[in-house]
């Protein structure tokens, strides 16, 4: 069993559960404050952010793209055609091009400026940035994932998954960040149906059924948050 380090609302941590959740492993679940700034979650990552995942044979293990690199390592190969991971070098590098547009690009301008201020900054200290919400912040954002949804639209209209054929660790990261900002309302499905239809199909997996069980107390889930025929 490995202890995830995570916060149910953070997309890298979304992203890696979901990653167990296709591999089949144990994720003992531990939610972290990461503006809380624990030293003893410093010492097992500077950085200070989610995840990390701690197994006691290994050191910890920081950042989501660090952990979807170990487990691939670790477990891609015994799962055949389930791997996340393709096998030749052109399609490895497409899905890596995709998870870092997804854990980075995406993250920075959309993920989140919306998830900090509309969920982190209801439990932060003034001190750590907390307070009200950013309406400028938000409208940024939400102006953002316009052209994020129409370029998965795009891309899964040209392939039968974001990164080729099958799924991929590509369409896990897209559609962990997405998650967080569909709990929110803050995705505009009706812009793009390629983008919808296939977030539909991926959110349909029983690997996503836990995300969609989780309800943060004082803000509702959107309407289509758990419709899987949304």
């Amino acid at each position: 069993m490995f202890t995830l380090f995570h916060h149910p609302f953070c997309p890298h941590s979304r992203f890696i559960r979901l990653i167990a959740g296709e591999y089949g492993l144990d994720l003992k679940l531990v939610e972290e404050r990461s503006w809380e700034r624990r030293e003893a979650f410093l010492l097992l990552n500077a950085a200070g952010t989610t995840p990390v995942m701690v197994d006691d044979e290994q050191p910890p293990i920081p950042g989501a793209a660090i952990i979807a690199e170990y487990v691939d390592e670790a477990y891609g190969a015994e799962m055949g055609p389930k791997r996340l991971m393709p096998e030749t070098v052109a399609e490895r590098v497409e899905v890596r091009r995709l998870m870092a547009w997804f854990n980075e690009k995406f993250f920075e301008e959309v993920s989140h400026p919306l998830v900090t201020e509309r969920i982190y900054k209801r439990f932060m200290s003034e001190e750590s940035g907390g307070g009200a919400p950013s309406a400028d912040v938000m409208r940024a954002a939400k102006a953002n994932v316009r052209y994020h949804l129409a370029y998965i639209g795009w891309l899964a209209q040209t392939r039968n998954f974001l990164a080729g054929d099958r799924l991929t660790y590509a369409d896990l990261a897209a559609a962990a960040h997405l998650s967080a900002i569909d709990y929110l309302g803050d995705v505009p499905w009706s812009e793009d149906d390629a983008a919808k239809a296939w977030y539909a199909r991926v959110k349909s997996r029983p690997s996503f059924r836990p995300l969609l069980s989780e309800w943060l107390a004082g803000v509702p889930a959107s309407r289509t948050y758990v419709d899987l025929d949304f």
